[in-house]
């Protein structure tokens, strides 16, 4: 029976890894951010759906907003906001065994059964480029990857959360030269 525990305990825990979502940010290490004030935002590559859309802008303007710096007109902003989406299909197989144990000792397995069954899934990925107004190099980058809900509500508690985890050090700080 160890055998068996042991695969459903590394299915459970493998499950449970593939409902976190993932964020990841860069940044320009020789930039000053204390020169940024304002920002402008927009969508940059649309992912089909106008309301997540409006909820991403909204999170991250909300974000940015928090950190100290003011919402403004694109001709006048300190950086630009671009906001990428894209959602891409996804496999996972599933297997479940069947059979007993044959015995004491090196007896081994007796007779068992494979079942397979492959499950398809959505993920959403949010891209957030920050880029500078004035000489319109990349600044910042911010990826956030999460499975998309069928759920409208749960889509925007994603979106929410990972604007979170993108913007929880922003700005970023000069780091320190030795």
């Amino acid at each position: 029976m160890i055998p068996r525990t042991g695969m459903l305990a590394s299915v459970l825990i493998l499950a449970m890894f593939a409902g976190f979502q993932e964020v990841k940010t860069d940044y320009d290490h020789n930039f000053n951010f204390a020169d940024v004030h304002s920002f402008a935002i927009k969508i940059g590559t649309s992912w089909n759906n106008p309301l997540n859309e409006g909820r991403a802008k909204d999170a991250v303007a909300k974000a940015l907003t928090a950190s100290g710096w003011v919402q403004a007109d694109e001709s006048t902003a300190d950086a630009l906001v671009v906001i990428h989406g894209a959602t891409q299909t996804k496999k996972s197989l599933d297997t479940f065994y069947s059979g007993g144990y044959a015995g004491y000792g090196w007896g081994g397995f007796g007779p068992s059964s494979a079942t397979t069954t492959v499950n398809e899934y959505q993920v959403g990925t949010m891209v957030v480029d920050i880029f500078s107004a004035k000489d319109k190099k990349l600044i910042f980058r911010g990826v956030g990857q999460d499975e998309i809900s069928d759920k409208a509500e749960k889509n925007e508690k994603k979106i929410e959360k990972a604007t979170e985890k993108m913007f929880k050090k922003f700005p970023p700080q000069a780091s320190e030269k030795k």
